[in-house]
Order: structure tokens, then sequence, then C-alpha cells
């Protein structure tokens, strides 16, 4: 018996003509309104039902949203529409942050990355999200307009859960921001898949690394894991154990221990939580290894 293919339920589109306009829009129909970028997550899960909202709200065009700048002082701004293809492109992304570009060339496919966007797959909250790794490790910060003006929002206090953020009602993402990175740096990201390429991640890692003359080590580690826990992971542990202990494989490997040690993985369709957490302790080591032995030459 044939099985009818899930469609979208039905839905107002919106077009706001201003972010102003958009934030009260939004905060005036919390529950059954929501913004858009790309929408390459949002109509799969209205089709497939988890969504019912009333109302999408596009966004992408409104002011300062499509933008890639880079200013030595101030860092990297991602404008919230830029397509993750703009940012594998990116002149200024590869020369000073070339691990995000990494890290979203890893996303589905060329067609699906023309638009899913780094600001809508941060916002999306997956604990499986390829690009939030690397903007953890990198600093990262959102520029959220909400009803009551403009602020900006951490990564590291970002998530609540899988889909949760600290967005409110009338929040908008409009920008990801990323300051200049540490002198000295390397960074990696290595992604697990059933696939070679584009599938969602069994297990991710993402470690950067600098020179710090104010640690025991004379090194600092940022570390960052996807699909082992509700959140994206930053296994501090780990990270201390880096920072405070002369950098020798065997303090590698037990930092790669703690990572998974760390972890808080579930058994599901594309791999058990034994695997994941073995996977962590590997990929860890692997990726620190990696790290080091560019920031050590």
């Amino acid at each position: 018996m044939h099985t009818p293919t899930p469609a979208l339920p039905e839905f107002d589109y919106i077009k706001p003509a201003s972010l102003p306009e958009a934030s009260r829009f939004l905060a005036e129909h919390n529950g059954e309104a929501r913004p858009i970028l790309g929408g390459t997550d949002t109509f799969v899960r209205m089709r497939d039902g988890f969504w019912k909202e009333k109302y999408i709200v596009d966004v992408k065009g409104l002011d300062g949203m499509d933008g890639i700048t880079f200013d030595p002082a101030a860092g990297l701004t991602i404008g919230a529409s830029v397509n993750m293809n703009r940012v594998v492109a990116s002149p200024e992304v590869n020369e000073h942050y070339p691990v995000l570009a990494e890290a979203a060339h890893t996303v589905a496919s060329y067609q699906l990355r023309t638009r899913a966007t780094i600001v809508g797959n941060i916002c999306n909250a997956s604990p499986a999200g390829d690009t939030i790794g690397a903007c953890l490790v990198l600093g990262g910060s959102l520029q959220v307009h909400g009803v009551d003006g403009i602020r900006q929002e951490p990564l590291s206090d970002f998530f609540r859960g899988p889909g949760q953020t600290v967005l409110k009602p009338g929040d908008i993402a409009t920008a990801l921001l990323l300051p200049f990175p540490p002198h000295g740096y390397a960074a990696k990201y290595i992604k697990l898949g059933r696939n070679a390429i584009g599938d969602l991640s069994i297990v991710g890692v993402t470690a950067l690394g600098y020179p710090d003359s104010d640690t025991p080590s004379g090194f600092r580690f940022r570390l960052a894991l996807a699909s082992v826990a509700p959140v994206p992971l930053v296994p501090t542990q780990a990270e201390t154990i880096l920072a405070e202990n002369s950098i020798t494989e065997t303090v590698i490997a037990e930092a790669a221990q703690s990572a998974m040690d760390a972890c808080n993985p579930i058994d599901d369709v594309r791999g058990s939580a034994r695997y994941r957490r073995l996977m962590v302790r590997n990929l860890t080591k692997k990726a620190v290894t990696e790290v080091w032995e560019k920031i050590s030459e």
C-alpha cells in the first residue's frame, strides 16, 4: 500500500518591512509564529508535523542580514541570511577562520548549503549542528534584535536543550560575531557520519589550540563536542588537563578520556551511546594531536 508523502500544513507567509516590525509581530504571536532564514530545517519539521506555526515570518531580507564583514580589531560579522556556501567561499573566513569553512562544508549537500545559514544552524540548537562547535571554540556570540532593541548573546550560554535556546519571544538573531582569533592558533573539525559527506554527525569534535604563556603547559585548548549530549558540549575538564600539564601523548590521551567521560549520548539509528563515547575519545585525541603538531612547530 502506498504511503502518501507528508505535505506542508497551511500557514500565512509574513514579510515584515523592518526588524522592529518583525520583532513586534513575533512577540504578539508568540507560539504561533516562527522566523525563517533559509528554511531548510523549518519546512521539514513542519511537513513532518513537529512544528505547527500559523505564521512564517521571512526575515532574511531585512537590513544588515546579508553581509560578511571583517575588521582586524573587531573580528568577523556574518549576517544571519548569509548561506553556508558563501561562508565556505569567503576569503576572510578561509584566511582567519578556516575551521568554520571546514565545518560548513560538511553540512548536507551543495544545493542545500545555498539555502542553509550558519545563524540558522545555531538557532536550531541541534546537538548535532556541524558549525556550532567551530563558533563555540572561536568565542562566537549572536547579535539579537528583540522588542527592547539590540543585544549580544554569547554562544557559551546560548543553548538550553535540544532545539531550546535563550531567545525570547520577538527575538531575531541578525548576525554571528566572531572576535579576531588568538595569535598563532590552529583548529580542526572532525565529523564522523555514516556517509563520507552530507550526513548528520554521529560524533563531531572541534579542537582549537594556541600558545598561552599564562598556562603551565604554555598552551590553551578549546574543545566542543557534537551529538553526544542534549546541547553542544564543552568538556572543560579536558581543556584544563591540556592547560595544566606539559603536552605529551599521555596527557592528550588523558584529556581525550576526560572528554569521553563528560559525554551523555543517546542510542539512536545512527549509533549507540557506547560507540559515540568511544569515538569521542578517539577523535578528540586525533584532533588535539593534529592541532598540537601545528601550534608547537
